[in-house]
């Protein structure tokens, strides 16, 4: 039996409940446990599986660490750290999530080769300490936008830099369709079969961009900017289809297969 214990400040319960809801759902298909109990300002996650099986829990582990780190990490560093003049709502989030997902495979990489499994982690202190190389890229990303502040007040030169980040990521997803209902958005997704409902505009957005797909199928039943600020941001990508007979759609697959 393999076992490994991650603790994680008791007040940082989002970051917590993330790490353990991710990996009891993994542990379900391998026949391991995973608990947590909460001792002296910490929680601590423990994780047991069978040793054929830990090599898997090393790889989801790593995958699980590399989420936390690469989005709520570094999403509290950007709203520290980023000082960038006002533009509109939907533009500021874009910009946020391009800003997180740029240049992630670097990210990934300093990540994993001073991520060590062989002993207990402590995910706070694994970020302070062994992580300084990849704080340093983020400071030096941030104080290129912040002594450029002045340049970005205007809102083609913000619209110009989102751009270029957003063209600069990697393509994670082939093709992603959207449907539009009086509850928000939906975002179905052809390769990984997952629908994601109930999307403000800003959340629809942040989404795309994190899943940073080659084609967008839009299908709106109104026009809120949402299509528009998507066609330029995305341009050849985005394929838009405005319907006002639109419903919401529960078997996606009739629409998205070929």
């Amino acid at each position: 039996m393999w076992e490994l214990s991650i603790s994680i400040k008791s007040n940082d319960i989002e970051v917590a409940k993330f790490v353990y809801q991710s990996l009891k759902s993994f542990a379900d298909e391998v026949g391991a446990v995973v608990t947590c109990f909460e001792q002296f300002d910490n929680i601590y996650i423990v994780i047991a599986c069978p040793a054929c099986e830990k090599g898997r829990f090393f790889v989801e582990i790593e995958r699980c660490v590399t989420k936390v780190v690469c989005n709520f990490y570094k999403d509290r560093f950007l709203t520290t750290n980023l000082h960038l003049p006002s533009h509109e709502n939907i533009g500021m989030t874009a910009f946020r999530r391009a800003l997180i997902n740029f240049d992630k495979e670097t990210d990934i990489y300093l990540i994993s080769k001073n991520l060590d499994l062989d002993k207990d982690l402590h995910l706070e202190s694994f970020y302070l300490f062994k992580l300084k190389p990849l704080r340093k890229k983020w400071e030096d990303l941030v104080s290129l936008a912040n002594e450029n502040s002045d340049y970005l007040v205007s809102s083609e030169a913000f619209f110009d830099l989102l751009k270029f980040l957003v063209d600069n990521l990697e393509i994670c997803e082939e093709e992603i369709s959207v449907f539009q209902d009086e509850n928000g958005y939906s975002i179905k997704s052809n390769s990984r079969g997952q629908n994601v409902c109930q999307l403000t505009k800003e959340d629809l957005v942040s989404s795309i961009i994190e899943m940073c797909p080659k084609k967008i199928n839009l299908f709106c039943k109104s026009d809120d900017n949402t299509a528009g600020f998507l066609s330029r941001l995305f341009e050849e990508r985005v394929n838009v289809c405005y319907s006002k007979s639109v419903e919401t759609i529960k078997d996606f697959s009739a629409i998205t297969q070929n």
